[in-house]
């Protein structure tokens, strides 16, 4: 019998579990070292229960939206006066059992190809010595995939009750009557619209003079301006100092000595890395000044045999990303031909509504010179199938090459953006040209037809010879 490679993972998450299953699929011996469950804080905690939430919250917004199609009570009431509530106890225990059941199917996914799970906290002894719990596992290589916990500020530090972290909102008996969400983020951009569309007052606190400011700005515009028809309160350039609660809420503090009032405080003011008391330093790991796990393209750390992927290294911290690291790093481990991590054919969404989804090249390097490209932005106002279903916010921009038409990346805001972006990343990780674009089918009417429109306004005209 041949020798058997003996991987170990510290940490379930999606770094995690995916490098476990291509691991045991290449016929390692594999065991993942999880605290908390399989699938990790973005299954058990973050990004599953998030997307719940906000899936229940686009719900609501459509039936209050749905007058402006026609759609409205045998009574003549309209909106929340109509009776459209949320049932948070209802919403809360369902967005906790689906995570758990995700949880659930990615054990018996992990069961099924023979990977050792142990529910234990795991911590690197030396590159190939692994603590989990009370035991103590020898590895050839090794996979930290530790991921981040929210990060908490001085003089705002979470009760759990009025003054919360995204990881403690389903605790909540009763819908906020007005949160507060510090930080405007991703993040916090996410949670104060689902909340405002489940019935919540909302302020949200932005310390930059727009939200989102490392997102594409013309997304960011259209959002906030949806964000304040539907009510919402935004604050710019308005950083706070500090949170506290009140006989009957929370009162927020800013820099500039300004204070705003609410039932509650959502802090979403980013992450740090789990790294802390792991033995990561002392195995030789090398972290950067932030905490995190520095790593190349194909996921080394500075330690022989180790590896990291995921939010712990700080690179793009997406679902998407942190599984990709993870299949790289086996691939490279186990001697599997492996392309290097490709930060500029990563595709992202922010599940907002409208939605924001976007791949490739960012705008701002356009105009600042790093890069020539041709642009076009197609409202969706335009679109068909957007008028159908009463859409009127929203966007598909395309960039391209100006002599090559080659497809260098694209943003599009509206309903579902997340899924219509594929065909754009497509096109950017296969190097496909607006032509190539523009001569494929889209189906009429539809949102994705936005795509190929553009990419047609996007075609260079032929130049005949000898002209």
């Amino acid at each position: 019998m041949g020798y058997v490679t003996r991987i170990v993972i510290i940490g379930g998450g999606p770094g995690g579990y995916e490098a476990a299953l291509v691991a045991a699929q290449l016929g390692a011996q594999v065991t993942v070292v999880e605290q908390d469950g399989p699938g990790g804080a973005c299954v058990l905690t973050d990004c599953v229960p998030s997307k719940t939430l906000i899936a229940t919250s686009v719900r609501k917004q459509a039936l209050l939206d749905a007058s402006m199609l026609g759609v409205h009570y045998a009574d003549g009431r309209d909106g929340d006066a109509g009776g459209v509530v949320a049932d948070m106890p209802l919403v809360n225990r369902r967005v906790k059992e689906l995570a758990r059941a995700q949880s659930a199917d990615i054990a018996a996914r992990l069961a099924a190809e023979g990977v050792e799970v142990i529910k234990a906290p795991g911590r690197l002894v030396d590159p190939q010595v692994v603590r989990a719990g009370d035991r103590t596992i020898r590895a050839d290589i090794v996979i930290v995939a530790t991921g981040a916990t929210p990060r908490i500020l001085t003089g705002a530090e979470p009760d759990g009750e009025r003054i919360l972290t995204w990881r403690q909102l389903y605790d909540l008996e009763e819908l906020p009557e007005h949160l507060i969400v510090v930080g405007s983020g991703v993040t916090g951009a996410e949670f104060a619209g689902a909340y405002r569309s489940l019935g919540s007052e909302v302020t949200l606190v932005s310390s930059r003079d727009r939200m989102m400011p490392n997102e594409d700005a013309d997304a960011a515009e259209v959002l906030e301006e949806v964000y304040r028809r539907r009510g919402m309160n935004v604050m710019g350039r308005s950083r706070a100092e500090s949170v506290k609660r009140t006989p009957g809420g929370v009162v927020v503090t800013l820099e500039d000595g300004r204070t705003a009032e609410g039932s509650h405080c959502l802090m979403t003011v980013g992450m740090v890395p789990n790294t802390a008391g792991i033995g990561l330093e002392e195995a030789g790991v090398t972290l950067d000044r932030g905490g995190f796990i520095q790593v190349d393209k194909v996921s080394r750390t500075s330690a022989p045999g180790v590896y990291a992927a995921g939010d712990c290294t700080g690179v793009l911290m997406l679902a998407s990303v942190a599984a990709m690291q993870g299949r790289i790093a086996v691939w490279h481990a186990l001697g599997e031909a492996v392309h290097p991590l490709r930060l500029a054919t990563v595709a992202s969404a922010i599940f907002t509504d409208p939605e924001i989804a976007a791949v490739g090249i960012a705008e701002r390097a356009i105009e600042n010179g790093e890069i020539e490209a041709n642009i076009v932005k197609l409202p969706l106002a335009t679109n068909a199938r957007a008028k159908m279903q009463g859409f009127n916010d929203g966007f598909v921009k395309l960039f391209c090459r100006p002599n090559t038409g080659i497809i260098l990346g694209g943003v599009i805001v509206a309903p579902r953006a997340s899924e219509l972006i594929l065909g754009v990343s497509v096109a950017v990780q296969q190097r496909l040209t607006v032509d190539q674009i523009a001569h494929t089918f889209a189906v009429y009417p539809s949102l994705s037809g936005s795509v190929t429109e553009a990419a047609r306004r996007l075609m260079q005209p032929m130049t005949p010879s000898g002209i």
